[in-house]
């Protein structure tokens, strides 16, 4: 696919998200020389601001993120591009001035893209105002609007709001922005799975004991504690960013790389994953809320003594849930993932462990290293692929070891690619295939909307786990087996 030129349209251009990800991502794509040539970027924002601020500020926000690939020749080329447009997105005379902008100058492609860094509450509201001054009229060039997470607050919010989006749009011009699936690795599970055959006969229930993806992060909510505060790990986490890797991890192979058959294989993982009745939500789900501690070796606050945190507040920093996959390939392999604030350490990685061998074999040896292997993705702070197998260790007595297999992604000359930078040229190019598409969202809340109507009920106690750690100990609850625990070193370990 050829990205084709557009005006990309930013409301909320002067916030976080934008001043933090997607400026400096459009400014890398332009020094790499990948934006179209005509491409123009609109800012929209409430600040009275004229266009030598917005650039000023343009700078500021590139030179705080990149500071060592800041080059004076790359943004004078860029800064061509910026434009910035006053307005309250709550007036439509914002809109009415925002079509006249856009039509009457010929430096405007028609082709445009809006992209909605704003709150949720606030979409409806956006789109509506942008149909009522016929901005989403595809007579002169296509409109494709870009939806930051999170898309609904339960099932019947997510519904509700699809409906009333889709008065003024089609399901091709949504584009539902997953981060997650713009990031390198997480593209390299498609390739890992499906370009390699030695793997694919063991990617199964025969071979495979079972499989987990932890995300953890050392840092607290910062400054976040408005929207945290309502939405807990579970929402932030779990329901979007892990479930889609589990999909990416379970799916059968597509029959193409196109967009559609690739979200068509990753929905029926999410119809076939097993329900989670209201009466088994504890056998199936987990959460808890980080205390004081301390991480890096500095002292910490729990997240009751977060700025703006209720200090009766049992929002969890901390979800782990089991599902199961009840379909031919995955039936009775349990899929344990886990994400939270405060841990040890801050890494996101899929684990797959395979069965163990049959130990008959070495009776009346010296063995004890006995590890079943693991295959390990990593996704961040690593990227790496990392096979770990049992080998005998050097010496005349039969020991053994584990050791591994690893595969960098990325060479040492190779610099990593902001997760926003494919994602925002994907929607130059027309590729949804990393964007969600609304039955993906529907079927993710159906999954968990009954833990998050349990928890909503329980507002009694929540368990706490010191920050620094691996979360609560009492989460080993959700597995199967006694054998089987949860994986959060990157090296092999003997048991």
């Amino acid at each position: 696919m050829k990205a084709e030129p557009c005006t990309y349209t930013i409301f909320g251009a002067t916030g976080n998200l934008s001043r933090t990800k997607l400026m400096p991502a459009l400014y890398r794509l332009d020094a790499a020389n990948r934006l179209p040539k005509d491409t123009r970027i609109l800012a929209i924002g409430r600040r009275p601001w004229d266009q030598q601020t917005w650039l000023a500020e343009a700078r500021q926000m590139i030179e705080d993120k990149a500071p060592g690939e800041f080059d004076e020749t790359v943004f004078q080329r860029f800064s061509a591009r910026l434009y910035y447009h006053q307005g309250d997105i709550t007036q439509p005379q914002c809109y009415t001035e925002l079509a006249d902008t856009i039509s009457q100058k010929d430096d405007f492609p028609k082709n445009i893209a809006f992209y909605l860094s704003i709150s949720p509450s606030d979409f409806g509201t956006v789109m509506e105002m942008l149909s009522n001054a016929n901005l989403f009229n595809e007579e002169y060039g296509w409109r494709r609007v870009i939806i930051e997470k999170p898309f609904g607050y339960d099932l019947d919010s997510a519904q509700a709001l699809q409906t009333r989006i889709n008065r003024y749009l089609s399901e091709e011009q949504i584009y539902r922005i997953d981060h997650y699936l713009g990031k390198g690795m997480v593209r390299n599970v498609l390739v890992f799975r499906f370009a390699n055959v030695m793997l694919e006969p063991l990617w199964n229930r025969n071979y495979i004991d079972h499989v987990q993806i932890t995300h953890s992060e050392d840092i607290g909510i910062g400054s976040r504690a408005a929207y945290y505060d309502k939405a807990g790990a579970m929402r932030d986490m779990l329901q979007s960013h892990l479930l889609q890797l589990l999909t990416l991890v379970a799916m059968e192979p597509p029959v193409s790389m196109e967009a559609e058959s690739l979200r068509d294989e990753k929905v029926k993982v999410l119809k076939s994953i097993r329900p989670i009745p209201r009466e088994a939500v504890h056998g199936h789900a987990f959460r808890a809320q980080y205390a004081n501690g301390r991480v890096g070796g500095e002292q910490v606050n729990g997240y009751v003594q977060e700025e703006d945190v209720p200090a009766n507040s049992i929002t969890e920093t901390y979800a782990a849930m089991k599902l199961y996959i009840d379909n031919w390939r995955w039936r009775g392999v349990p899929f344990y993932l886990r994400t939270g604030k405060r841990m040890s350490k801050g890494q996101s990685v899929i684990s797959i462990c395979f069965r163990h061998p049959p130990l008959q074999f070495f009776r009346g040896t010296e063995v004890q290293c006995m590890n079943p292997n693991w295959v390990l993705l990593g996704i961040q702070p690593e990227e790496f692929i990392r096979i770990e197998m049992t080998v005998k260790e050097p010496g005349l007595e039969m020991r053994t070891r584990s050791t591994s297999l690893d595969a960098s992604f990325r060479l040492d000359n190779e610099k990593p690619i902001d997760a926003y930078e494919d994602l925002l040229l994907d929607v130059l190019k027309g590729d949804r295939s990393l964007f969600l598409r609304f039955d993906e969202v529907e079927y993710a809340w159906r999954i968990v909307d009954p833990i998050l109507q349990t928890w909503a009920i329980e507002r009694d106690y929540i368990v706490t786990y010191p920050a620094g750690s691996w979360g609560p100990e009492d989460s080993r609850r959700l597995f199967d087996k006694e054998s089987q625990s949860w994986r959060s070193s990157l090296i092999p370990e003997c048991k």
